[in-house]
């Protein structure tokens, strides 16, 4: 994606809880004179924040220009994952424009298995035993918030059906009201002209 020097571009990811997330980006800077993406900006950096559902801060750190961001959730919901470049120029004088790479890793997806085998000196069979063993977890993490999603839901819609229950009947008392009265002001009219 393309965004001005001094512009913040956030992005929105669901995430279930306890689930790790690993953000690989690398940052080029438009060159006016060429008229082509640099492959490298040196002193250009990129603040990244990473904001829970309930609003508060897990990630807030400052990066280079490429680098790799990783952080683990804690609750479920919508995560929202901010970047901004460290220029400090005004607005009115900043008019580079950036280019940004970014690669975001979900649960099992952000597990690097060779390096895993290397490290562990795994079997090719008992790395793909960890790998199927990590989308079970995953599977269940997903099918946990899910259940917790439906919930919500289920609450959100008994509480609507509620509210339209209580209006409807509210309502229908009202007109009932309305036309009682409006009955008895035009019995009253017509008996005071002396017509009935």
């Amino acid at each position: 994606f393309h965004i001005g020097e001094t512009e913040k571009r956030c992005f929105i990811e669901e995430i279930p809880d306890e689930t790790m997330v690993i953000g690989n980006y690398r940052t080029q800077m438009w060159d006016k004179q060429k008229e082509v993406f640099l492959p490298s900006t040196p002193g250009l950096g990129m603040h990244v924040e990473v904001k829970d559902p309930e609003g508060k801060v897990v990630l807030s750190r400052q990066y280079g220009s490429e680098g790799r961001f990783t952080f683990t959730s804690h609750t479920p919901g919508d995560h929202q994952i901010c970047l901004h470049s460290n220029s400090t120029r005004m607005a009115l004088f900043a008019g580079g424009r950036l280019r940004v790479h970014l690669d975001i890793q979900v649960g099992e997806h952000a597990n690097n298995y060779p390096e895993i085998a290397a490290r562990d000196k795994l079997t090719e069979l008992q790395l793909r035993a960890r790998q199927l063993l990590d989308q079970v977890e995953q599977i269940q993490k997903e099918q946990d918030y899910q259940r917790y999603r439906e919930e919500r839901f289920r609450l959100t819609s008994e509480s609507t059906n509620q509210r339209v229950l209580w209006w409807s009947i509210a309502q229908t008392v009202i007109l009932i009201l309305t036309g009682i009265w409006q009955m008895r002001h035009l019995k009253s009219f017509f008996e005071a002209k002396k017509l009935v």
